[in-house]
Formats: C-alpha cells, structure tokens, sequence
C-alpha cells in the first residue's frame, strides 16, 4: 500500500488503484496520523484537528468510529494500531511519499558533498519528482496539517536549489532559465535562487541581464526587508562585473571558440490535450519521421486536412511525445493560415529570437537577416519548431532552421507539397471506434453505454470528425439533463447542414451552426460581433463596448459562449481581468453569421465602439506613463469610456494595461486602418508610444506608425500625420538599425518636414516640439548657433503656449547644445529645466535632468556633486526600470570615474556598453567604445585601444554627431601615435582637425595642430 500526501491526500492499494477515503472528516483523520507516521496521535489531537477547538462531546467516541472505518477500508487492522491514548499508522520508508522524498533528497545532498554530481542530480530530481501539488492540497485550514505542510515545503525548498547547484555545475544553465525565473518571480526574498539565475544568465552569455538581476534583487530586498542583500549576492555581482574566469565551466577563450554563448532553452508548446484520443498510426508516423536517423537534415513533417479534423491536436500531442528528444527548446507559433490576415514570417522570426535570448532591439530589420540570425541561433542545437495553421510554402520557408539536428512539425490546410525533404501526412477522419472512444472519453462511458445505438448515431451524423463530436460531446456534458437519444435527434434535424458535414469543408460549420442556434439571442449577438476583432484574445469589456451594453451583462453573454465552447477562456491577464480567444475557424465563422445578420453600418459602428474603448484607456493610461515630454495630441475620434468602477482598477497599474494590451492595441491600429478609421487608427497608435518606449518594443512600434502614417497621408489627416511623425523620429533616430545615411542626418530631414506640419497646423505645442527636435538634430552637424537659436524659439513658443512640457524639453536640448565643450552653459540652462521638472511632475524627465546636471557638474569640475547626482540618477531610472535611461547614467558615471581615476572606471563602461548593445543604442555605443578605447590607451594595451576606438568611429559614422566622432577620431590618432605607426596617426588626425574645422570648433582645431606640429 502507498500513501501520498505531497500534493492532494491519496492512498493506494497494491493493484495501484486510488482508495476512496470518504468524508472530509475520515480524509482529515487519515491526514493526520500520516503527518506523524509511525508516532501516535491521541484521541484529543485528533478531535481539535476534525472539530477545532470546541469538538462535541461525542468526540472521543466519533474518533473511534472513523478508526473502526478507515480500519475496514484499509482492508489491514494492523495499519491502525491503537497505542496509550491515541492512534498510529506504521509505514515503511517507501509506502510514504514524504518519508521517500527526504531519504532521495538526503542521499543526493551526500553524493553532491562527495563530488559526485551526476548521482547528486538523479537522485535530486527523483525526489522532486514524488511532489504532485503543495503537499495536504486543500486541507491546510488544519493547523497541524499546515505546520507539517510548511515544514515538507521549506525541506522541497531546499532540496531543489541543492538540484539547481548541481545541474549548474553539470553545464545545464541554459535549461535552468526559465524554471530559475519562475522561482525567483515565487520567492523574491531567497538570494541563493537569486544567486543561480544570476550565475546561469551569466553562463548563458547574457551578462547584462545577471547585472540586472542582481538589481532587482537589491531593490526588492531593501523595499521588503529594509536590508542590502547579503555578501554572497554581492560578491557574485563583483565577480561577473569583473568577468571572473572562475565563473565559467570552461576557459572563457575555449567558450568564443565553440562560437555565440549559450541562449535560454524556449518551451512555448501549449498544452497537450488531456482527452487525446486514437491516431495511434498517425502519431507513430510522425515521430519516426521527427525522430528517426536523417543525416545531415533537418526533419520536416507536415499534417494537412480540412477545418475541425484535429491538426493541431494531433501536432502539439505528438509534439509533447518527442519534445524530451530536443533539449534545447520547443518553439511554437500559429501562423493563422486559415484567417483574411496570416502572421508574416518577419514578425514570427522577430518573436522566435526573442524567445532565443536576442534583445527586442537588437533584431535585425530585413527579413533576409532574421533568417540568417534564426538558424545561426539553432546551429549545433537540438530545437523542436511548432509552425500551426501554415498558409503556404512561401510564408514558412523563412521559418526553416538550417541545420541538422532540429525538426519541423507543420500544420495547414493544404499539402506543403512544395517543401522539400518534408513528409507529408494527409489527415482524415477518425476511424469509427476511434470517434466513439473520443465521445466516451469526453462524457463518459456509463453514459455511451446506457444508449450505444444512440452513440452510433451521433458519430454517424457527425461524420466522424473530431471537432464535431468535440461539440456534441460538449452538448451532452452542459445539458446534463438531455439523453444520448436526444442529441442523435437534434442532430438528426439538421439533416441538410449534416449533408453538408460530411461533404468536406461544410463539416465544421455543421457544427457550429448546431452550437451557435441554441445560444440565447443576446449571446449570438455577442458572438457574431467578437469576431470582427483582429485582437488574438481580449477582455469582457471590448465585448461591452462591441455591444454597446454594460460589462456585468457583456460578461454573462461570454460565459454562455464559454459554455457553449464557442469562445476559449485563456487565463487571467496583468491587470487581473479573464481574457477570451476564439478558435480561427470559430472566428471565421462568426464573422460569416455577422455579414449575414448585421449590416456593414452595424458591424462598422461595433467595431468602432470597441477601438474606441481601448482609445478611452490608452489615453488615460499614457498620462501615467513616464516618457518623453511631449504634448499629449489626440484625435476627435468617438470614444466608448467605461464606467469608473471598471477603468479605475485596469488602469490602477498603467503600465500592466499596457502590458495586457498592447497586442491587441497594435492589431487595433492595423484593423482600424484596414476599415479606414483613420483618427482612430492614428490615435491608438500615438497613445502607445510611451509604453513602448519604456519596454523597448520599437520593431511593433516602427511598423504600428508607419502604417497609420500612411494612411494619414492617404486620407489627408494632417495631425495624424504630424503626430505619427513625431512619435517615428523617437525609434528611427535612437533605436533602429542602421539606415540610409547616418541617424542624425535622417533626423534633420524629419525634423524639417515634422516642423512645417505643425506650422501649417498652428499648433504651438507641436511646434515647439518640433523646433527641440531640429534644434537637437543640428547640434550633431556642429551647428550650434543655428541649433541654439532654433532651441530658444522652441522655448519661447512652449511658454506662449503654457506648454509646460515643450520648456522642460527646450531647456533639455540646450543643454545638449552646450554640452561638454561649455558645461557651464548646460548647466545654467539644466537649474532651469530642473526648476520646471518639480511642476511638470514627469518622472522620466526629472531623471534625466538629473543625469545631464551630474554631467555637466562633473565637466565643470565638480566631480563630488556630479557623482552624487548621476548616482541618484541611476538609482531613479532603475525604479522606473527604463534601461535606456539607466545606460544613460552609467556611461557619464564611467567618464567621471576615468577622470578622477576611480577603478569602477572600466567595469561601469563595460556595463554601459553590454546594455548598449543589447537595446541597440547606437549612441551610448559608440561613447561607451571611446570611453574604453581611452582607458585602453591610458593603460598602455594600445592594440586593444586601436581596436576599440576604431570600432567606435565606425558606429559614429552611422550615427552622424560630427563633435562626438572628430573627438573619437583624436583619441584613436593618439592610440597609434603611441604605437608607433605616425603616418596613420597622421591621417587620422587631419580627419579629425577637418571635422573641427567644418564646425567652427576652434578648440579642437588647435589641439589637433599641436599634435601635427
């Protein structure tokens, strides 16, 4: 016999078959007396943990009589012994979970100890394996059962970071990611699960993101616990700042010669169907084909058939069978072949990598080289791809790894028969028994067996598709009262529709045609106009607003389509709210019942009505937003506002909105352009902006503008246009790939343009913004005059207008102006912008007036107070968990550090420029590589500082900032100079001196003519 109480209470007999213990009072008692097995319980424990502290005056005699029947169940009297005053169970080591699970847990801490961590590990991983759930699931409203289920916890605890320690140092870093960041994101306050995902993000490559680990650790430890993190957490930052070789499993010059660093080891398959019923050939086909020998070639298979006979079904199944054959990842993606609107390969790619450890910002542009970045990623690795509802070879040939050792599992329509190598599985209905072992599985088998003719009939009429008998199953288990007999006489009714069923692509509609006429009237409304939306899953209140109907009745609409299984409950998103998501063909399908039943003037006002909602939102959480001090501009667009009982808690957290929303609001700009909604579409589109930003989403953000913008200019909405303008000039500029001439150039020319739309429009709020821009994009051709100028008419525009925001960024871009070469200047103009910062009351901008005032401070000379500020400045971008402005505050820590000679110097570079690379931050890249390439030369390693501050040169180039590249270009003539190789630092330095030149910058001329003298 087996007890188990890690997780739900259980008892089994020795035929393995699970013993029904009876009442909650007979489970709690059989609890009990296992939580202290083989020690007594007396009778008086025993009746306070049943009856609390006032049990009846029976109690004793109550007690006994639960004994006598637990006695009889166990079929064995000895396995209650009667000892003094109480009662005990005797178990042997292995009968209990619990007893099993700490000898395994003991013994692999030993083997660990002994250095042997292989053993260390299987012994570690079968202990936690015996856990099912938190152990007495659901019955630790008893004390002493939630005393004892504390105490198993804390020993699992334990016992899995001991496993975690030792897969660490068995190399398995890369599969450790994910379980160590759920566990971290479970238990915030335990530095050692801390510890290892820092050291496994650091094994992985991935640097940056351990540094940034170990600062949120610190930030929630002091916030909780009022405490710094202990000495092993901080030297373990030491230690990956200072790239400790004794971090690494192997010399770090041995890890750049296997090639890129370890990635994170993706598993998005969702989940596998609990009721999976026959396909036993298809499944063993598939895994031969996923899994057999195919030297030096990527396994392909396809699944092909009609709407409803369970493609994907069968795929993520047989996917789960195998995935354990692919330690390296599982990728999954649904290409929505069967909708008005497949996902393009470029946006699945972009996806892909992230989940591969690239940086949203660091995904290459075209489609061509996230191709080439995609199956550089999975070479030498064992990666299962998951492509769902496949609408063509053209559009999943981009997604094929290109390596061996990967395999590809498709699902489509139609037969891929253009992709070579691939086998192709031709889908067809289930077999007879098969279909009836489904409805069996789903209702029941007592229920098929009280009527097995009936059963017959209704898998006959469902014309043995799996979706169809899904949705009668789902008749019968939510009509509890309706007989098998009666189903088969519905659907006996619906002879033509069944006709068609079994005509081929009829068969599902059948289905929900069934489904869909036994909804009440108000939920087939609700039906047909959720499916308009383009949004991949949403909440009540998008239904409320498509309804035009209050939420609370919007909600009991879904919950009759949630019945129905017409529309798929996915979870809880970050503001607590319960999403929706409707099947592809379901959402076909209703959008056929919705241009049947409703005019294109209905289904347009519906659709207007939801995306006006989200506006409503979006606006209203932008205000909360830290960001850019733009003006807030907004479109006459219609909104739909919910009430304040609904928006005030999912817009409690503004940032968590976004995050639950912002799919749906960049498939909202796309839908909105599409129905030629352009204020709305335009409108959606800006009120993201911030968000965006903030969270480095800038390759949805790009596409998002640019196709609205091209709908403004389309329809001539010239303040859609301005305003899309002006949010594209933030990502083109700063954080997108390398275009057509350098950034700041390109920057100029939009600036121009983005200036005259505002002008034409007469709004002195763009305008101002626009000017700041201008004048900013001038600074970096050295113009400075001209830029100040055009800085001061922004100012002096912003406070005509009492545009508050349009100063603080005048005051910014002056201090720009000035920069290092007049600190003093900036930092004038900085106390002013800082007097404006305490009533704008905007938190991105406070932090970085803080940040320019510590720089210029320090170029000024007062390096204390410089230091002091661009600290502060860190620790507040570090709240706001803006990286970009955190980068921003390092590297002029970093300056400062290697002018006063503080050691942090290169460590605080080296971060600067590990983030920098990662967000693509051309800028603080290429400062961070001069920044280096100057301590490299003051060092004396003069090969590494020609190399570094030639790599910097190279990215200015890109970029356009005249002052920051002749300045660079100094440094690097120097570096050779020391080298001994004149003639080249001759060369350099006349480029250098001709770039001061062109910019009037007298200074630099002279310097550069004492070197060539």
């Amino acid at each position: 016999m087996r007890f188990g109480i890690l997780g739900p209470l259980a008892v089994w007999r020795e035929d393995e078959q699970q013993l029904d213990l009876g009442t909650p009072k007979a489970r709690v008692l059989v609890a009990v007396l296992l939580s202290r097995a083989g020690h007594p319980v007396s009778e008086d424990q025993l009746a306070v943990a049943l009856w609390g502290d006032t049990p009846p005056k029976s109690a004793t005699k109550n007690v006994q009589t639960y004994v006598h029947r637990l006695r009889r169940q166990l079929g064995d009297p000895a396995r209650v012994l009667r000892q003094g005053a109480g009662y005990l169970v005797p178990v042997d080591r292995d009968e209990l979970d619990a007893a099993t699970f700490e000898h395994l847990a003991d013994a692999g801490r030993e083997a660990e100890a002994a250095g042997a961590p292989d053993e260390a590990s299987r012994r570690l991983h079968e202990a936690l394996r015996l856990w099912r759930g938190p152990a007495f699931a659901g019955m630790t409203d008893v004390p002493m059962l939630a005393a004892e289920a504390a105490r198993l916890d804390e020993v699992r605890l334990s016992a899995l970071q001991s496993r975690i320690a030792v897969d660490l140092a068995l190399g398995r870093h890369a599969e450790l990611l994910g379980e160590l960041t759920a566990l971290t994101r479970e238990h915030p306050l335990r530095e050692r699960l801390r510890a290892q995902l820092m050291l496994a993000l650091y094994r992985c490559g991935r640097r940056a993101d351990a540094l940034a680990e170990y600062t949120r650790a610190r930030t929630t430890l002091i916030e909780e616990t009022g405490l710094d993190p202990a000495d092993e957490l901080h030297d373990l930052q030491e230690r990956i700042l200072a790239q400790d070789p004794s971090l690494d499993l192997a010399p770090r010059a041995a890890v750049r010669l296997a090639g890129a660093p370890a990635t994170p080891t993706p598993a998005e398959l969702p989940p596998d169907i609990a009721d999976f019923t026959g396909r036993d050939d298809e499944v063993a086909e598939l895994i031969e084909v996923l899994t057999g020998p195919r030297p030096g070639t990527v396994a392909m298979a396809g699944i092909a058939g009609l709407g409803g006979l369970g493609k994907t079904t069968l795929a993520v199944h047989v996917a789960h069978r195998i995935a354990g054959r692919f330690p390296d990842g599982q990728l999954h993606a649904d290409l929505r072949g069967a909708s008005a609107d497949p996902v393009r390969p470029e946006d699945v790619l972009s996806r892909f990598l992230f989940a591969l450890g690239i940086s949203g910002t660091g995904i290459p542009e075209s489609l061509d080289e996230r191709v080439a970045l995609f199956r550089s990623c999975l070479a030498g690795r064992r990666v299962l791809v998951l492509l769902d509802n496949v609408a063509g070879e053209e559009q999943v040939r981009p997604l094929l790894p290109g390596s061996p050792g990967t395999a590809v599992l498709l699902t489509g329509r139609v037969r891929l028969v253009g992709l070579e190598g691939a086998s192709l599985l031709e889908l067809d209905v289930l077999p007879s028994a098969q279909a009836m072992d489904l409805l069996s599985t789903i209702v029941g088998d007592e229920r098929v067996q009280d009527d097995p003719d009936a059963a017959r009939e209704i898998i006959r009429l469902c014309g043995r598709v799996p979706l169809a008998v899904r949705i009668s199953a789902a008749r019968l288990l939510s009509r509890r009262q309706w007989t098998l007999a009666h189903l088969a006489g519905v659907l006996g009714e619906e002879r033509h529709r069944l006709d068609e069923l079994v005509a081929g692509d009829l068969d599902v509609r059948a289905g929900f045609e069934m489904s869909y006429r036994m909804l009440p009237v108000g939920a087939q409304r609700a039906f047909r106009l959720a499916g308009l939306l383009d949004a991949p899953d949403f909440a009540s209140w998008a239904v409320a607003a498509l309804l035009d109907v209050p939420v609370r009745q919007a909600e009991r609409e879904i919950e009759t389509l949630v019945d129905a299984h017409l529309l798929n409950l996915t979870g809880a998103d970050e503001t607590g709210r319960l999403r929706y998501r409707f099947h592809d063909l379901i959402r076909l399908y209703a959008r056929e019942q919705a241009r049947r039943e409703d005019t294109e003037t209905e289904r347009r006002a519906a659709l207007a009505r939801a995306l006006g909602a989200w506006l409503s939102l979006a606006e209203a959480a932008a205000e909360h937003v830290p960001g850019p001090c733009y003006a807030l501009m907004h479109s006459e667009a219609p909104r739909w506002r919910l009430p304040a009982a609904v928006s005030g808690p999912l817009l409690a957290d503004p940032m968590a909105w976004f995050g639950a929303e912002h799919a749906a609001l960049m498939t909202g700009v796309a839908q909105a352009c599409e129905a030629r909604l352009t204020q709305l579409a335009w409108d959606l589109a800006g009120s993201t902006e911030t968000y965006l930003n903030v969270r480095g989403v800038y390759d949805g953000w790009q596409r998002m503008h640019e196709q609205a913008l091209a709908l403004c200019r389309e329809t001539g909405d010239k303040r859609g246009e301005a305003v899309l303008t002006r949010g594209l000039l933030e990502v083109t500029t700063w954080s997108s790939p390398a275009g057509a001439g350098p950034a700041m150039t390109r920057m100029r020319a939009d600036a121009s343009q983005l200036l005259d739309l505002f002008t034409t429009l007469d709004d002195p709020a763009g305008t101002s913004d626009a000017l700041a821009t201008l004048a900013w994009s001038m600074t970096a051709g050295g113009n400075r005059a001209q830029a100040l100028a055009l800085a001061e008419r922004a100012l002096r525009t912003a406070a005509g207008a009492d545009y508050l925001g349009g100063q603080a960024r005048a005051y910014h871009v002056m201090a720009i102006i000035h920069g290092e070469d007049n600190p003093e200047g900036a930092h004038e103009v900085l106390l002013q912008g800082m007097k404006i910062a305490g009533a704008l009351g905007n938190a991105h901008y406070t932090t970085t007036i803080t940040q320019f005032l510590g720089a210029a401070k320090s170029f000024c000379g007062d390096t204390a107070g410089g230091q002091e500020l661009l600290e502060s400045s860190l620790e507040m971008a570090r709240r706001l968990n803006y990286r970009y402005l955190e980068t921003f505050s390092l590297l002029y820590l970093s300056k400062l550090f290697a002018v006063i000679g503080d050691e942090r110097a290169r460590a605080t570079a080296e971060l600067t420029l590990a983030y920098s690379e990662d967000g693509n931050f051309g800028h603080y890249l290429a400062d961070a590589l001069s920044v280096l390439g100057q301590l490299d030369l003051a060092e004396g390693d003069l090969p590494a500082a020609i190399a570094t501050l030639e790599r910097s040169v190279r990215v200015w180039r890109t970029r356009g900032s005249i002052p920051y590249l002749a300045r660079t270009l100094r440094a690097l003539g120097d570096a050779h100079s020391a080298a001994g190789d004149h003639r080249t630092a001759r060369a350099v330095w006349e480029e250098a001196r001709e770039l001061f030149r062109g910019i009037s910058n007298e200074n630099g001329m002279s310097t550069l003519n004492a070197r060539l003298d």
